[in-house]
Formats: structure tokens, sequence, C-alpha cells
């Protein structure tokens, strides 16, 4: 079996899997705290919470994804770390707003865009390494 190293994969899933993991914590200390068994008990806190989750959730799995194939593809280490370290600031963002309670609108909005900047450009990067 050939030996695929995937370093830039791999520390892009260590970012966002931790930021995934503290704001699942998040969301069962809010549970446990409350008494909130299941959904958000018409609490916007929960509420909040629980949406930062599950978009981190959504997004993080297709964008791990994009950076594998395009690393396994051999597609340019340089873009690609630029990509990743946009996608993880972003959803770091995304994420700061979603966690604390009060962050200004702002930081979320910073955060899709960078999401989304990055995906889009992955997307892109998929192509051409694809096709060439």
């Amino acid at each position: 079996m050939p030996d695929i190293a995937l370093p830039l994969t791999s520390l892009t899933a260590l970012f966002n899997g931790a930021l995934l993991l503290a704001l699942t914590v998040r969301v069962i200390m809010i549970r446990r705290r409350d008494g909130i068994v299941l959904g958000d008990n018409d609490d916007r806190v929960m509420t909040k919470a629980i949406r930062g989750q599950a978009n981190a959730s959504e997004q993080i799995p297709m964008a791990l994804i994009l950076i594998g194939l395009i690393e396994i593809q051999g597609g340019s280490s340089a873009i690609l770390a630029v990509l990743a370290a946009i996608f993880s600031i972003g959803r770091l963002l995304h994420g700061v707003y979603f966690a604390v309670h009060g962050t200004n609108w702002r930081l979320r909005l910073s955060g899709m865009f960078l999401t989304l900047l990055a995906q889009g450009s992955l997307l892109i990067m998929l192509l051409f390494t694809t096709l060439t």
C-alpha cells in the first residue's frame, strides 16, 4: 500500500475538528445548565449555540474533502495552504459569534464571507487540478 501524506488536510482537520468539538461542548454545557434535553426550549442562546455547531458540521466536511482531493492530486501547496487558512479563520470567526453570546454580528458576516470565499476558490482549484 503506498504512503499517502496529506499534511495540509490533516492540519486543517485538526484545527477545524477542535473548533467543532468546542462548539459541541458549548451546546452540551448549555443543555446541562438549563436542563434542556431535546431541541432548544425556545431559548435564544441555545438556538444560537445549536446553529453554530450545526453550521460547522455542515461546512467543514466538504472543505476537508476538497482540500484532500486537491492535495492528493498534486495541487499547489502554497495556494492550498492559504485557502485552508482562510477557511479556518472564517470558521473560527463564525464559531466565536455563535459561541459567545452578545458578540457583534459582523464577526458572523466576516466568518461566512471567508468560508464562502475559500470554498468557492477550493472548487475552482479542484477543477483546474483535475483537468491538468
